[in-house]
C-alpha cells in the first residue's frame, strides 16, 4: 500500500502536468488517475440505458433522531416515505466530527488523515488537484447543480469549479459561501421577541453572533423567505426544467443546525410537555481519561444552565421543529421529482454531515468521538434500488463517492478511501460487516466503530472502549480491561498508515481561474 505522501505526490505530479497543457476547461480541474487499486467496475445497469440522474439532499447536525432509525418522537413524513421507497443504512457514521472535515471527506472521498483537513481548512488550497464528486459527474457529461451548504468554509467560498449552476440568495451570501443562515442579516425572518429562548434572554447571551442553542418560531407566512425554503424551491424548479443531459443536483440545508428557527406550524407539531429527554447518567464522565473528563466537565456547565432555566425540553422542541422543517423541504423536492419526467431514472441520497448531542455525556454540540456525534441518517432510493429495505452493517458517509462511481459509471479517482455500497444496495441482506474510521479534529485522535464496539484513542495515548451493543449510551468505559485487548488489536488494523500533517489553515484566499490556469489570491 502506498503511503499518503506517495499518493499525493502522484496526484500533484499529474495535476501540474495538466496545468501546463491546454486540456483544462475554464472551470474544470480534473484528475485522470493512476489507480492504486483497480477502479470500481462499471455500472450494474445496462450501459444502453441513460445514466441515472442523482439528487443529494444534505442536512446539517441531524443525528439519528429520525423515525426510520427508531426515534419515534420526530415527525418526518417525507423522510419516512423515502425510507419506505429505498434502503436505509441504520448504522451509518460520519467521516468527521463536525461540518468541515466531514464534508471535505465526503466530497473528496479521502479521510482527514490523508488530506490533513482535520478542522476548518479549505481543502482546495493545499489540494486543488483533487477530483471532487461534482467534478467526477461533470467529467462524465452530467450537468451539475448545487445549492446551500454542501461544503463548509468558515469565511471562504463555495468551490465553484464544475458546477453548472450554484444557488445562493444574494451576492453577500455568495461571497460568504456557507453563512446562509446569517441571522445577523436584516433580511432573514426572526422570532418575535428576538432572541427567543430563555437560555439566551435570561443569561444575556443575545449578543452572540453564533446564537448557539437559540430557537423559536417565526410567522408561517414567512416560510418562503427562509433560506432553506429558497433552496428547496430553486431545486424544485431545476427538476421541472427540461434537461438534455443527465444531472447531479445537490441541495444543502442549514436545518436543523442551531439556531433552530422554523415556522410556527412545525413547533405546533409537538407538545413541549410530552417531549422525552434523552437518558443522562450523573457520573457518566467519571471513567473518561483525565484530559477528556476535564474538557467535558467544562461543557457540562451549559447543560446545567439549560436545566436550571427549565429549558431542556424547549431546546429539544426547537431542534425537532427544525428537523420537521427540513423534512418539509425534502418533501418539496421529492414532490417536484415525482411530478416530472425524471422520477424513474433518478437516484436520491439523504444524509447529514454529523450528529449532535442534546445533553448526552453532559454535552450540547458535536466535536466528539461518541455515538451522538457520528451516527447519522443515510438513505438511498430511486432508480435500481429496492424499497423498504434496511442494512444494519456499519458504513461510513465516505462510501458515497465510490458508490456513485459504480452506480453512475464515473471515472472517479483511484485513491478513494471509502467502499462502494452498490452490492449492499442491490442485496441488502448480504451486506458485510466492517470497521469504519473516524478521525477527530485533533490530529492523531480517532475512533474505530462497528456494530458491536467503539474504540477511541486520543493523541496522548489515552483510550475509551465501549460495547455499544449492550451499552448504547456509552456509559461504561471498558478500556484497560485486558480481555478486550485482541478485539482492540483487530480493530486497529483499520487505521490508516499515517496521519497527515495539518493542512494550511487559510480561509482568506480566493481561487482565480484564468483560462487553463488557476492561482490563489488574498481576499480583498
Amino acid at each position: 500500500m502506498r503511503s499518503r505522501i506517495e499518493k499525493l505526490i502522484l496526484i500533484k505530479y499529474k495535476v501540474m502536468k495538466r496545468l501546463n497543457s491546454s486540456l483544462l476547461s475554464r472551470f474544470s480541474i480534473v484528475l485522470i488517475g493512476l489507480a492504486i487499486y483497480p477502479l470500481l467496475a462499471g455500472c450494474s445497469k445496462d450501459k444502453s440505458e441513460s445514466p441515472p440522474n442523482v439528487i443529494m439532499f444534505v442536512t446539517d447536525d441531524l443525528n439519528n433522531w429520525v423515525n426510520p432509525l427508531g426515534y419515534t418522537q420526530a415527525i418526518t413524513p417525507n423522510l419516512d416515505h423515502l425510507a419506505e421507497a429505498g434502503v436505509t443504512f441504520t448504522t451509518a457514521h460520519a467521516p468527521g466530527v463536525f461540518c468541515a472535515p466531514s464534508r471535505t471527506a465526503i466530497w473528496t472521498g479521502l479521510h482527514a488523515s490523508t488530506t490533513g483537513c482535520y478542522s476548518n481548512q479549505v481543502f482546495h488550497y493545499d489540494h486543488p488537484e483533487l477530483l471532487t464528486l461534482q467534478m467526477a459527474f461533470k467529467q462524465k457529461g452530467y450537468n451539475t447543480f448545487g445549492a446551500g451548504k454542501l461544503y463548509h468554509h468558515r469565511s471562504g467560498y463555495v468551490d465553484l469549479r464544475d458546477w453548472n449552476e450554484y444557488f445562493a440568495r444574494s451576492q453577500e451570501v455568495k461571497d460568504m459561501a456557507w453563512e446562509m443562515n446569517g441571522y445577523h442579516m436584516t433580511d432573514v425572518p426572526l422570532p418575535d421577541p428576538y432572541p427567543y429562548s430563555p437560555y439566551y434572554t435570561e443569561t444575556d447571551r443575545g449578543g452572540s453572533s453564533a446564537l448557539h442553542l437559540e430557537w423559536g418560531p417565526i410567522d408561517n407566512a414567512e416560510e418562503d423567505d427562509m433560506v432553506d425554503a429558497m433552496r428547496a424551491n430553486w431545486a424544485s424548479d431545476v427538476l421541472r426544467r427540461e434537461h438534455d443531459k443527465p444531472f447531479f443536483l445537490a441541495v444543502g440545508m442549514y436545518s436543523p443546525h442551531y439556531p433552530n428557527y422554523a415556522p410556527q406550524k412545525y413547533f405546533d407539531l409537538y407538545n413541549r410537555d410530552s417531549i422525552i429527554l434523552p437518558p443522562y447518567m450523573e457520573d457518566d464522565l467519571d471513567d473518561l481519561p483525565a484530559p477528556v473528563r476535564q474538557r467535558m466537565l467544562n461543557r457540562l456547565k451549559q447543560h446545567q444552565e439549560l436545566e436550571k432555566y427549565g429549558a431542556l425540553e424547549d431546546a429539544i422542541h426547537g431542534y425537532l421543529a427544525a428537523v420537521s422543517f427540513a423534512d418539509a423541504m425534502l418533501g418539496r423536492v421529492l414532490e417536484a421529482l415525482d411530478s416530472g419526467p425524471y422520477k424513474d431514472n433518478t437516484i436520491i441520497i439523504f444524509w447529514s454531515d454529523q450528529g449532535f448531542h442534546h445533553g448526552e455525556k453532559g454535552h450540547w454540540g458535536k466535536h466528539t468521538l461518541w455515538e451522538r456525534t457520528s451516527h447519522v441518517p443515510f438513505i438511498w432510493a430511486g432508480s435500481g434500488i429496492p424499497g423498504n429495505e434496511t442494512v444494519e452493517t456499519t458504513v461510513s458517509l465516505i462510501d458515497i463517492y465510490p458508490t456513485l462511481v459504480e452506480l453512475c459509471d464515473l471515472s472517479g479517482d483511484g485513491h478513494l478511501e471509502g467502499e462502494s455500497l452498490a452490492e449492499s444496495l442491490e442485496k441488502p441482506s448480504q451486506s458485510q460487516e466492517r470497521n469504519v474510521f473516524l478521525p477527530h479534529a485533533d490530529r492523531g485522535s480517532y475512533a474505530i466503530i462497528n456494530m458491536n464496539w467503539r474504540y477511541i484513542q486520543y493523541n496522548d495515548g489515552t483510550e475509551e472502549f465501549y460495547n455499544v451493543r449492550e451499552d448504547p449510551n456509552e456509559w461504561y468505559n471498558l478500556a484497560g480491561d485486558e480481555k478486550y485487548d485482541q478485539i482492540i488489536l483487530d480493530m486497529k488494523k483499520s487505521l490508516p498508515p499515517e496521519f497527515a500533517p495539518e493542512a494550511t489553515a487559510r480561509n482568506d484566499l480566493d481561487l482565480v481561474v484564468d483560462g487553463d490556469f488557476f492561482y490563489w489570491e488574498k481576499r480583498k
